[in-house]
């Protein structure tokens, strides 16, 4: 007879016989070194029969409800004993099988790209059972980690440009987002107690509210020991001291998205500045603005979430001193201080103009958005801070069927109410980029710009 462990079966074989896919066996043998097949002289891979027993093993171990990675320990862990797991946990050859309600599932051999796909698919559809069992699948096949960075942080990307692109719609937009944070939530919760010293307060500046990557920190600094409080969106700078007496934490992490609350962040480090405690801080916006890292009082944690844990227990264990920053000029200063006292005049003078256009549809929110982003650039020492924000509004009323020409008309108003309730000199900055924005706007399309919206 001929030995189990000679090489002797084919891909296609132990695909036959295990029901597992192709690129399942490959990421297996990367991953965790099972199986381990012989190569013929064309240089393709040859099974034992002693390689299909284990993988039938790990197979039925997964069954009982254990990770791939928790079945490939046991096994080592039995072989390190001198134990052969096949003989203390037999492989049934032909098992009974069992008649139960078995939800609709991707086949066990997807690729975890795949697996991305069909929860998408599902999200879209509101398929919420269906989404979970992915989850679970993809669980049981990857780490939390690869689950959490490449199925649903990706995920969510992807359902983001869908959005953008006019694919998908805010309600399945917000059905993903909610699936995504509640099995965060689960994790969290399942996270052992610390076994390090030291205290991270992990959260968002004011007026943030994207939470997926400080939770992702937060999940990825417990699984390593550390005792992280979590403290979620929107966390008041003038309540941050009372949270900071009570837990006397070593370190304060928060995540910006967006322009606006990159200058909240702005705020809050001054403060830790002052109370002598480190700020590390990451997001989206210095993603779009890597400059805006110039302007932060703390220390820039890159935009790998995967490199964070590291970049923070570097901090947290050699102190390193923050990088300086570039001061804002002080006509920005007063710019800031001077368009916050006359923008409600300059939105009031625009709202006037909206009353007859036919571009009214959208544009409030373009209103308070412009305004918001220029008290924010302001804050922040550069009113060019606002052009990716421009580019994106202009790509996604391009991808939603309205002409580019919407928001030049839009730029041209605010601008004419610009010059008419800001004097110079502390009006200037705004002034001169409206006008300069207005300008190339137009340029771009000038057979339209006036056809939607007339300027005064």
């Amino acid at each position: 007879m001929v030995s189990d462990r000679t090489p002797t079966y084919n891909l296609k074989a132990v695909v036959q016989e295990t029901g597992l896919k192709p690129d399942t066996l490959r990421a297996w043998e990367r991953r965790y070194g099972i199986p381990e097949p012989d190569r013929s002289g064309g240089g393709h891979r040859l099974y034992s029969q002693h390689d299909i027993n284990t993988l039938k093993w790990l197979l039925a171990r997964q069954d009982e409800g254990l990770s791939i990675s928790r079945a490939v320990a046991l096994w080592h862990s039995l072989t390190d004993e001198g134990r052969d797991p096949l003989h203390v946990y037999p492989v049934q050859s032909n098992p009974e099988p069992v008649v139960a309600y078995a939800p609709a599932t991707v086949e066990m051999g997807s690729a975890i790209a795949g697996l991305r796909q069909a929860w998408i698919d599902a999200c879209l559809a509101f398929d919420e059972r269906r989404a979970e069992t992915i989850l679970n699948q993809a669980f049981s096949y990857y780490s939390p980690e690869d689950v959490c960075f490449d199925l649903l942080q990706k995920g969510l990307v992807e359902i983001g440009d869908g959005w953008y692109e006019g694919r998908v719609s805010v309600q399945q937009e917000h059905f993903t987002s909610a699936l995504a944070m509640r099995r965060l939530d689960s994790l969290l919760a399942a996270t052992p107690p610390p076994t390090r010293s030291g205290r991270i307060l992990v959260g968002c500046p004011p007026g943030e509210s994207h939470t997926f990557s400080p939770m992702m920190v937060t999940l990825l600094l417990r699984r390593r020991g550390w005792d992280v409080i979590y403290l979620g969106a929107d966390v008041p700078t003038n309540r941050l001291q009372a949270t900071i007496d009570r837990t006397q934490p070593d370190l304060v992490v928060f995540s910006a998205h967006l322009l606006d609350t990159a200058a909240s962040l702005l705020d809050v480090a001054y403060y830790l500045r002052d109370i002598d405690l480190s700020l590390g801080y990451s997001g989206y916006a210095f993603g779009v603005l890597p400059e805006l890292s110039r302007r932060i009082p703390g220390h820039f944690l890159g935009f790998d979430l995967r490199q964070t844990p590291q970049l923070i227990e570097n901090i947290i264990l050699n102190r390193p001193s923050a990088p300086p920053v570039e001061p804002v000029a002080e006509a920005y200063q007063q710019a800031w201080a001077y368009f916050r006292e006359r923008s409600g005049l300059i939105e009031a003078h625009i709202w006037h103009e909206m009353a007859s256009s036919a571009a009214i549809s959208g544009m409030a929110e373009a209103n308070r958005r412009l305004t918001g982003n220029i008290l924010s650039a302001l804050k922040l020492g550069d009113l060019d801070f606002i052009g990716p924000n421009l580019q994106w509004l202009e790509g996604m009323m391009i991808n939603h069927n309205m002409p580019p020409a919407v928001l030049c008309s839009f730029l041209k108003t605010y601008h004419s109410a610009a010059v008419q309730h800001l004097d110079a000199p502390a009006g200037e900055p705004v002034v001169r980029w409206l006008a300069k924005v207005a300008a190339e706007c137009e340029a771009a399309t000038p057979q339209l710009a006036d056809h939607y919206w007339p300027a005064e």
